[in-house]
């Protein structure tokens, strides 16, 4: 499926470095995301960060996030990494699952210290239906779940290497 959804960040531009804050090294909080051009009769949405460069487990999954209102414009920044997200009207609902780490929420960019230039994609589902999935999924398992009800995709790609 092509790409039509655009997924942007006030972090950093798509194919631009995400910054140290938002790494493992830093502060570890999520950027801030946003999207817009979602297909008609989109009713919710699903996030998925991976790092397709990564040694092992290829892909790592950085995060995912789902039963994300479609209404929703964005997620702001530094995102509760609680499994059930409050404090934010417009996402009453999301949940977010379980990443590389088989914590809940955001985990950042921390590649080896090897200097290679990792590449981190924020890739945004837009679903047919309110699936009201539950807490604990992991990519797999959510992808599993919303087969068949894509409407469309969208994706945001950001870079970082470690070289100290």
């Amino acid at each position: 499926m092509e790409d039509t959804i655009t997924v942007s960040s006030t972090a950093f531009e798509h194919h631009g470095t995400v910054p140290l804050q938002f790494s493992a090294y830093g502060e570890n909080i999520s950027p801030q995301v946003s999207w817009s051009g979602l297909p008609e009769g989109t009713v919710q949405l699903a996030l998925v960060m991976d790092d397709p460069v990564a040694p092992t487990p290829q892909p790592f999954v950085h995060w995912v996030a789902y039963n994300i209102p479609a209404d929703a414009s964005g997620l702001p920044q530094a995102l509760s990494k609680d499994a059930q997200v409050a404090g934010v009207a417009e996402l009453a609902g999301m949940i977010n699952g379980l990443n590389g780490i088989r914590q809940t929420g955001y985990f950042g960019p921390r590649p080896p210290v090897d200097g290679k230039l990792h590449a981190y994609h924020f890739r945004i589902y837009a679903l047919d239906s309110a699936l009201n999935l539950p807490e604990g999924l992991n990519k797999d398992t959510l992808l599993e779940a919303i087969d068949g009800h894509v409407l469309g995709t969208g994706m945001l790609m950001g870079h970082y290497q470690q070289t100290e």
